[in-house]
């Protein structure tokens, strides 16, 4: 069999796997023989010298080998909480094992059966004892569990140990990818070219799949677990390497496309851009502006990432941005990712063109379907200018004459798709996308790998830095003894309530009861109004525009409010239950206040006691108001894949490497796959490479 024939064998044709077991290995995104050998173990194991039960020693984890003497559930006091219980003795002892609610472990052990327990040594009033630990059963008297493999692939040797799968337990993975190894074929091609490798000293890609499954004798286990033997770092730095010749090629097709037209720049319209100015602009947003328009007057399109921290005035970069565009006969799409940003975003920018000659639209998911027809129309016919809304501008039919400016606010919101999507309803138009989550170098190197990056740090003159404070549960009353001292001083307040996905309807009624408790109990002198996602758009409209008017004292919202709503008279934020939102996103809640000339604070009320994590998100925001460096302790803390909350956020699917702890890999290898493109000799079978597989293999937008 051919080698690229073998690695695209459907694992149901590989020994051992059969329809079942292929299905649930689809269940984790392996479809193929290459999807299995790429797919790391979780840990490894050095079941060469296992720890004897004499040896083992409270507060360690270990692996231990031994016999099954009895095993079966124990009942408890409480009601529905079961405990089932293993005594597993060897050659020096015994010892106790225990799992909390997994009655099903009835059906897996039965007494006399070998097994490996692995986990955290705790002494308890019953004596040592290893609770929860993972296992492994040695011996299967049907022979089945193993596929029948000699128990030398599973003991006596440093062991990859996988995530159970469906019903595929650790050692039945182990067989099956030491099965596809040994069809390996010998001479196995490699993507990354020679010199690559030796200037990284990095290992031929056949030694590096064997060895990072089946580790040589004397590997150290140690260095394996944190990932960085020389077998893993090879095939994460492949990885990395072909992911981002796809983001270079994707990059330098963007930069040969060709606009119908640009922009030009004239007195005219720098004047025009004047009056609409509510204030001087800062040395940042002069700065971004100059790059902004130095892009639009190029032939090639525009595709810039504008990184700005919260209250740093990027929605008056983007205005400027559309105002030259529609000096230039071109209309602009500026999309935003929820129906109340969208609407905040419109009415601004309304205010700030008042007295130019353009004509605007608000266009979402709420808007009715005579009035979307008329604005359809208007668009395709090119009398409205600019159009403000949700992915509802993404949608067919809506289309526009000559769309020349494309504006995507909190861009790590919406699918890159939807990205291109909008991109395509022009001849391509210039791109602009905002964050107010600044992003980690790292991960701009891979999210937007395509994209040039301008960041804005500096705040508009006269803003006064938030004091942050953490106080626990039993503070409340003075807390709210301190908002009412700032309400009587004329100030605004928010207090802002979770609301987690897996309990919304319980949230939604404990933030609908806190309004209440405190509009009749708490503040009975004060205008108290309710703010939430399930609310009709008119009766956000409604309580949204009362707030800024002034109308109320106090907004009780969940996290609708989190980007772009500006009150400048709003100068505390209390965040109820603190400890349940990230680090970023407290950020953001933070960035409602501190519009104004006064002095602001945000209260950080949390329930006791925190977690590790939580201490050291809370820790994090009073010590400093600057996102960026926010932005890389929530990486820390959080890792890639949280930071941006949803998959659908654009970042790579990636199999083996780790954003955060390989990113030196991610470097370097961005380096080297500019210099293999630009190698004449090589750069065609490098595109090729990349064209056939790139986009299906990291789940993202093709390169072009």
């Amino acid at each position: 069999m051919a080698e690229r024939d073998f690695l695209e064998t459907p694992l149901q044709f590989l020994k051992g796997v059969g329809p079942r077991r292929a299905a649930d290995l689809k269940r984790v995104g392996l479809s193929t023989v290459e999807d299995l050998l790429y797919r790391f173990p979780t840990r490894y194991e050095d079941r060469a010298g296992f720890r004897t039960i004499a040896e083992l020693r409270p507060g360690a984890a270990a692996s231990i080998a031994g016999e099954i003497v009895s095993c079966g559930i124990r009942p408890t006091r409480r009601p529905r909480f079961k405990i089932f219980e293993m005594l597993v003795r060897d050659r020096t002892g015994s010892l106790r094992a225990v799992w909390f609610n997994q009655p099903f472990l009835g059906d897996v052990f039965k007494p006399r059966q070998r097994v490996i327990l692995f986990g955290k040594l705790e002494l308890t009033s019953h004596g040592l004892q290893i609770q929860n630990p993972q296992y492994e059963i040695l011996k299967d008297d049907a022979g089945t569990d193993g596929e029948g493999q000699d128990d030398t692939l599973h003991t006596g040797r440093i062991v990859p140990v996988y995530e159970r799968t469906g019903t595929l337990t650790a050692k039945v993975q182990r067989a099956l990818v030491y099965h596809a190894l040994q069809q390996l074929p010998v001479a196995l091609s490699d993507p990354l070219p020679v010199d690559v490798r030796a200037r990284h000293q990095l290992v031929d890609r056949r030694t590096a799949l064997v060895e990072v499954h089946f580790p040589p004798a004397g590997a150290a286990v140690d260095e394996l677990n944190r990932f960085k033997s020389p077998a893993q770092r090879r095939l994460i730095f492949e990885e990395f390497f072909l992911f981002q010749l796809g983001l270079v090629l994707r990059r330098r097709s963007a930069k040969s496309e060709r606009k119908p037209r640009s922009v030009v720049i004239n007195d005219e319209i720098r004047e025009s851009a004047r009056r609409v100015l509510p204030f001087r602009l800062t040395g940042d947003q002069k700065h971004v502006i100059a790059e902004i328009v130095g892009d639009m007057q190029r032939q090639e399109p525009m595709n810039r990432l504008l990184q700005g921290d919260v209250g740093s005035g990027k929605t008056i970069v983007a205005l400027i941005a559309a105002l030259v565009a529609m000096e230039n006969g071109f209309q602009v799409a500026f999309m935003a990712p929820t129906e109340i940003l969208a609407e905040q975003h419109f009415l601004t920018i309304r205010r700030l063109l008042e007295s130019s000659r353009f004509r605007m639209t608000l266009l979402t998911g709420a808007t009715p379907a005579k009035k979307r027809r008329e604005i359809q129309a208007e668009l395709s016919g090119g009398s409205i200018h600019l159009a403000v809304g949700t992915h509802a501008l993404v949608q067919d039919p809506v289309g526009f004459r000559e769309l020349g400016l494309v504006i995507i606010d909190e861009q790590h919101r919406f699918g890159v798709l939807q990205r291109a999507t909008l991109r395509a309803k022009g001849i391509h138009p210039d791109v602009l996308v905002m964050t107010a989550t600044p992003i980690p170098r790292t991960l701009a190197l891979t999210t937007y790998g395509d994209l040039d990056v301008s960041v804005m740090r500096e705040m508009p003159p006269g803003r006064v830095p938030i004091k942050t404070i953490a106080k626990p549960e039993s503070r409340r009353d003075e807390i709210y003894d301190f908002i009412r001292h700032q309400i009587d001083a004329g100030r605004q307040a928010y207090v802002i309530y979770p609301l987690v996905e897996e309990s919304a309807k319980i949230d939604l009624k404990a933030a609908t009861e806190m309004a209440d408790h405190l509009a009749q109990d708490v503040f009975p002198a004060y205008r108290v109004a309710l703010l939430h996602g399930r609310l009709k758009q008119d009766a956000k409209d409604r309580v949204m525009e009362g707030f800024a008017r002034g109308d109320y004292q106090i907004l009780v919202s969940t996290t609708v409010v989190e980007v772009g709503v500006d009150v400048s008279n709003a100068a505390a934020i209390l965040i109820e239950h603190a400890e349940r939102f990230g680090l970023s996103q407290l950020h953001q809640l933070r960035g409602r206040v501190g519009r104004g000339p006064h002095q602001s604070y945000c209260i950080l009320l949390y329930q006791a006691p925190l977690s590790d994590q939580g201490r050291a998100r809370l820790k994090a925001l009073t010590e400093t108001n600057d996102g960026f460096v926010i932005a890389e302790r929530d990486l820390e803390l959080r890792g890639p894949g949280d930071f941006f909350g949803t998959r659908q956020s654009g970042m790579p699917t990636l199999r083996v490497g780790d954003l955060l702890r390989d990113h030196e890999l991610m470097e370097s290898a961005r380096r080297e796959a500019v210099a293999a493109l630009d190698d004449g000799s090589r750069a065609d079978t490098l595109i090729a490479l990349v064209r056939t597989s790139w986009e299906q293999r990291f789940g993202l937008v093709g390169i072009g």
